[in-house]
């Protein structure tokens, strides 16, 4: 068992935790940085084997942590994963919903294409993931939340939600709805103690962002976009969401939480800094 040093205020110890999406990448990270501040979890992704992985290692921090495949684009998914949570912990305290998809070709690769030149095959399909199943994930925790008395609702937003994004207008309309919905339900359900909050990451390596991460001069190209300099890690993002799930945020709700290293600033905070032409330039 590994030896936390968590400050009181970031522990959770007791807590139960379901978070989505939890495979890899950001998911996994924060569900990581959950179990070492002392939650049980419930771990959820569409993969099996990558998710049980997840779970043994959140397990090494002395915590429990059941791994529970779902795919929550399958209607009612959202509503039952909740429910065998709840089951499986005994209740829910935390949920950070964090599973959310891109337009995909058949091999898996990224559609990124002009808005006008989508279909609307790939809208209904990020829609139906990114936003219907929030929604319904959200409406299925609310009664489990409501028992908890110290609940937190984290819905991973993306920096793309605030600010414009060319390539991405399906995934950004769901993230920026999102943010809307986590402004709602922060303020609708305070006073029943439940603080809802949206994460919005900026550029962050995982498998999701591949297709920029390693790709040159294409990453160089938004990298001069972002006045830190740098691409974000998994890291970077769980460290946030311990500090909105734990007791250190109790007076934080309805709010957008914005990591992107400066980014979304107006003109990207970078009027000095020179940056290299486009590589969409003709």
């Amino acid at each position: 068992m590994s030896k936390s040093t968590l400050p009181g205020a970031f522990r959770l110890d007791g807590a139960r935790a379901l978070v989505t999406g939890a495979s890899r990448g950001i998911g996994r990270a924060c569900a990581l940085a959950l179990a070492e501040a002392g939650c049980d979890l419930v771990l959820s992704a569409r993969t099996g084997a990558a998710l049980r992985e997840a779970a043994e290692e959140a397990e090494g921090h002395g915590v429990r942590a059941v791994a529970l495949a779902a795919d929550l684009a399958d209607p009612g998914a959202p509503s039952a994963l909740v429910e065998r949570a709840a089951a499986a912990l005994g209740g829910i305290d935390v949920l950070l919903h964090n599973a959310g998809v891109l337009p995909t070709a058949a091999d898996g690769s990224p559609v990124l294409v002009p808005f006008q030149h989508s279909t609307q095959q790939d809208w209904e399909h990020v829609i139906a993931v990114n936003l219907n199943a929030t929604a319904e994930i959200c409406r299925a925790a609310h009664p489990h939340l409501a028992a908890s008395d110290r609940a937190s609702l984290i819905l991973m937003s993306s920096a793309s939600g605030v600010m414009g994004t060319p390539l991405l207008d399906a995934y950004a309309a769901t993230k920026a709805g999102q943010i809307s919905l986590a402004r709602s339900l922060g303020v609708g359900w305070a006073r029943e103690g439940i603080r809802v909050n949206a994460v919005c990451p900026g550029w962050i390596t995982t498998d999701m962002t591949s297709f920029a991460s390693g790709t040159e001069p294409f990453s160089q190209w938004l990298m001069a976009h972002v006045p830190q300099g740098r691409w974000g890690t998994p890291e970077d993002v769980a460290g946030a969401v311990l500090f909105l799930a734990s007791p250190a945020s109790a007076l934080v709700t309805a709010q957008a939480l914005v990591l992107d290293g400066g980014l979304s600033t107006p003109d990207g905070g970078l009027g000095a800094i020179p940056k290299p032409p486009s590589p969409f330039a003709a």
